[in-house]
């Protein structure tokens, strides 16, 4: 199994960064390599949603979203191309009026891939994703 781990503070409250990180068929506006998604079913609990995603060929994956208020955003594979399973979280906290962010996922792969290949798959796009988001909070907060 890949993974990858980060924490970070972004210059915005934690709701404010909810509204960000909740926002998916947005994504394509500030992260290059998610081309859609779109959500297709929605519930009080939970949205399952399509990505389409461009790395080294363009990919698509449903994720099941689970939301817990602003604290919480939790997802998990239902299906797609490349990946077996995959599963992660975005857990946010106040920290002195910013966003303190914890972000994991963890994935295997349903086609043979190495180890090496795996772990670079799901770790090397983490340090871009952070900071387009935090490129995001600035554009949508001037902060």
């Amino acid at each position: 199994m890949a993974s990858a781990f980060t924490k970070e503070v972004f210059n915005c409250s934690k709701e404010e960064f909810f509204k960000i990180v909740s926002d998916y068929e947005k994504y394509s506006e500030f992260l290059p390599e998610v081309k859609s998604v779109k959500i297709y079913k929605k519930t009080d609990s939970f949205k399952e949603m399509e990505y389409h995603v461009s790395l080294i060929k363009t990919i698509k994956y449903k994720l099941k979203v689970t939301e817990s208020g602003t604290d919480k955003i939790e997802f998990e594979f239902i299906g797609g191309d490349v990946f077996k399973t995959m599963k992660g979280s975005w857990q946010l906290s106040d920290q002195d009026g910013k966003c303190a962010i914890v972000y994991n996922v963890e994935a295997t792969f349903g086609m043979l891939v190495p180890e090496s290949m795996a772990k670079t798959l799901v770790s090397a796009n983490l340090p871009i994703m952070i900071s387009n988001f935090k490129k995001r909070v600035k554009a949508v907060y001037g902060k």
